[in-house]
């Protein structure tokens, strides 16, 4: 990161950081207001969790091209410091896709990024957000968004060979690590990118390497269930794991009363759920749930029996917002809700996106916090081949939907998304 140029006042020596600037030396803290206006504002950095308070003791800066900041009336006689308590709390709230650029601060931050203690503090106060992470066709590099598709910024490129760019990839989510599974000249691998580092690491490989399985992120932790091996003839496995971010390593969990590949996973009512696919004898209906407390697999008959099977159709696209089931049917651009007592389906409308173009494929279907977040090619506009981008809250209740466009046309990539994944920390 490169500090900021020419800004200077009294000896004191300042750095860019996010969306404003910090000495880190000396306590004090820049927040630009407004870029068009080329106005800051200064304050001490005992004041920095509630920098409009009436405690405040805050100056006025003009900024000029280099940054060159002259004073108004402020008082530099007096500079408390924070405790290292409050400052980690403040530091906390930080926007979780500026993360990375803390390690250039100093020693200490770069200490609490390595151990992952920030992360923990955010847990702790409760102050988790979503960012999406997305891999469109054409791109040569992951790009990651905020919440609100706001601010976006590429992902350092991933150091894979052709092999593994070339071919089908699974992506999932555990705390701060995302991780993309695919098969590289040597096998099947998995790489994670790491959040708080802003870098590409390679491992750790599952205890039973797979793809075309189901996946699901509850908390920290991640889950994979399914799927197939890359041998001639290779089985469709029963098996699952469960991955740590802590401690970057797989456990493996009982397994699951059916094989299946082509499924889809989801977590809810503290369950990992793995839903439809097939095997060798063909397509299954039926779903069934990993109980955690039971540590054990219950079977659901008929779970996906209402849903149409289509030749070379992806896995089912699935979310889970409030702890109920959400199905986006591919043949139809139907949204569905499931009625946990009555093991069926309830329609609640279309979709603003056209599912059935690819038969489930290149479309994402996440949750987003309490909303519901769908990225493909728009069904309202049939000019554009960019991608649109709606989330909506949805109401099992509801007789319509409202269907809420993000990008505004300003994220001019292909509608094709090859990968979706949501990481809430």
């Amino acid at each position: 990161m490169k500090e900021a140029e020419g800004l200077q006042k009294d000896g004191y020596h300042f750095s860019k950081l996010g969306g404003g600037i910090v000495d880190s030396g000396n306590g004090y803290w820049i927040n630009f207001s407004s870029c068009s206006q080329k106005k800051a504002r200064i304050c001490s950095t005992d004041n920095r969790a509630d920098i409009e308070g009436p405690k405040s003791s805050c100056s006025e800066i003009t900024v000029n091209g280099s940054l060159s900041a002259e004073s108004q009336d402020a008082d530099y006689s007096y500079k408390p410091s924070l405790s290292y308590d409050l400052e980690d709390t403040v530091i906390a709230r930080f926007p979780l896709l500026e993360y990375w650029k803390l390690c250039f601060v100093n020693k200490r931050l770069l200490a609490l990024l390595l151990s992952g203690e920030l992360f923990n503090i955010r847990r702790k106060i409760q102050f988790d957000e979503p960012s999406v992470f997305m891999f469109a066709s054409g791109e040569s590099s992951w790009l990651a968004f905020d919440r609100e598709f706001k601010s976006c910024r590429r992902l350092p490129v991933l150091p894979a060979d052709m092999c593994f760019f070339s071919g089908d990839k699974e992506s999932f989510c555990a705390g701060t690590h995302l991780l993309i599974s695919g098969r590289e000249i040597e096998g099947l691998v998995i790489w994670r990118y790491e959040l708080s580092l802003n870098k590409w690491y390679k491992g750790p490989s599952m205890l039973n390497p797979r793809c075309l399985f189901a996946s699901a992120t509850c908390g920290i932790f991640a889950y994979v269930a399914g799927g197939i091996g890359i041998m001639e003839n290779s089985e469709v496995y029963n098996t699952a794991e469960k991955y740590n971010p802590d401690t970057q390593s797989w456990e493996p969990l009982p397994k699951m009363i059916r094989r299946r590949k082509l499924c889809a996973g989801c977590y809810m009512d503290n369950r990992f759920y793995v839903i439809g696919g097939r095997n060798d004898e063909g397509e299954l209906t039926c779903g069934e749930y990993f109980d955690v407390s039971k540590n054990k697999w219950e079977l659901i008959p008929g779970m996906f029996k209402d849903d149409p099977v289509l030749t070379y159709h992806s896995p089912p696209l699935v979310a889970v917002v409030n702890n109920e089931l959400y199905s986006l049917e591919a043949s139809s651009n139907q949204l569905k809700v499931y009625l946990k007592r009555t093991n069926t389906w309830k329609h609640l409308g279309p979709v603003p996106v056209k599912a059935d173009s690819y038969r489930g494929w290149g479309v994402a279907f996440k949750s987003l916090g309490n909303e519901l977040l769908v990225i493909g090619a728009s069904a309202v506009s049939s000019t554009s081949n960019s991608m649109s981008i709606y989330t909506c809250c949805p109401d099992p209740n509801a007789k319509e939907l409202q269907w809420n466009p993000l990008d505004s046309g300003r994220n001019q990539l292909s509608h094709f998304i090859l990968n979706c994944s949501v990481m809430v920390a």
